[in-house]
């Protein structure tokens, strides 16, 4: 009778059911993808994932996105890819302590905002305000692995990793733990990161942030993601949860932020401008589709042209941007 080895990832999947918990997501229970692939015999189905997110043109793009600060000219400033890999990394931790499948949180982590679209919320909010369909970019991320990736063919995902993706936000929760798990450490990474930025352009003080807010959560950026990682991991057992203290506090910090941040004159006045260029470079595509690129004049005539020219602006970076505005709308001056 001949024994044959155990691959490496059939090993890994017997120490994922020896060791993980009974409510995390087992890489050999997956629901699989849409088409059906051979596995492969070195890597779990969601450290698939993983590789192929890192691997995207989408991911590359994000290191030239903006997260609050537009189009960032110091290294200081986060970019949407710097918040990419700092949700990935509180979400692994969180993932870890409460034995679920790291690789999923990890893998849906690296691809939630893959839809971002240029200038952030405010380039979200003109596609929204613009497009009939409206624009969500928890949407969009997951257009852009079920379609828009390698030419049109999509990265073939395994659904509880779309799942996660498409519930970071919105209302709906993911159906897997491991998705519920990225919707706090993105809130987690973000509150934090974007509070960091903010002192650092001058727009506040860690001082300003209340009392009795810093006393509960910490006075400094380590010490909040600490509390807020230790409560959620303390809380969590069938569901993924904070205490009523820690989150109440959470949400008030967050409120805290929007009225002396995101809503600032600062902050405002250079979203004005971002929402300004989008709306003038979707105008101008939507009336000249053949200006686009193949693949998007294809989508026009494959499902319709708002569709095709959201999808070819929300891929732009911040800086692709403004070059194609300036191209389009900026005169040339002669040179002597």
């Amino acid at each position: 009778m001949i024994i044959l080895e155990k691959t490496i990832r059939e090993k890994t999947e017997e120490t994922e059911r020896k060791f993980l918990s009974e409510y995390a997501s087992l890489s050999s229970a997956s629901l699989g993808r849409d088409t059906p692939e051979d596995e492969c015999f070195i890597r779990t189905c969601y450290q698939r994932d993983r590789d192929r997110i890192i691997h995207s043109s989408a991911f590359r793009r994000l290191k030239h996105k903006t997260q609050v600060f537009l189009a960032p000219q110091s290294d200081y400033y986060r970019t949407r890819l710097t918040h990419t890999l700092e949700v990935a990394q509180i979400a692994r931790t969180i993932a870890r302590a409460l034995r679920l499948n790291e690789d999923l949180s990890e893998a849906a982590s690296l691809g939630h905002d893959l839809g971002h679209t240029p200038f952030g919320h405010a380039g979200e909010k003109a596609l929204n305000d613009l497009t009939d369909a409206g624009f969500r970019h928890n949407e969009q991320s997951v257009r852009v692995v079920e379609k828009l990736e390698k030419q049109g063919k999509g990265l073939n995902l395994t659904k509880e990793v779309r799942n996660a993706i498409l519930c970071h936000s919105g209302k709906d929760k993911a159906f897997t733990l491991e998705g519920r798990v990225l919707r706090y450490a993105d809130k987690i990474a973000y509150i934090n990161h974007d509070i960091d930025d903010a002192v650092a352009a001058g727009i506040m003080g860690e001082e300003d942030i209340p009392l009795s807010l810093r006393q509960l959560l910490g006075f400094r950026k380590t010490q909040r993601i600490n509390t807020l990682v230790s409560d959620i991991i303390t809380n969590s057992s069938k569901d993924i949860c904070m205490s009523s203290e820690c989150e109440k506090a959470f949400y008030e910090l967050r409120s805290f932020m929007f009225r002396n941040v995101y809503e600032s004159d600062v902050c405002r006045a250079e979203d004005e401008k971002a929402y300004y260029i989008v709306e003038r470079l979707y105008k101008y595509y939507l009336e000249n589709i053949n200006k686009m690129p193949d693949t998007y004049v294809k989508i026009a005539n494959e499902e319709n042209s708002q569709r095709a020219v959201c999808d070819y602006i929300a891929g732009m970076s911040d800086t692709f941007a403004l070059r194609e505005y300036n191209r389009l709308f900026i005169p040339k001056f002669a040179e002597f």
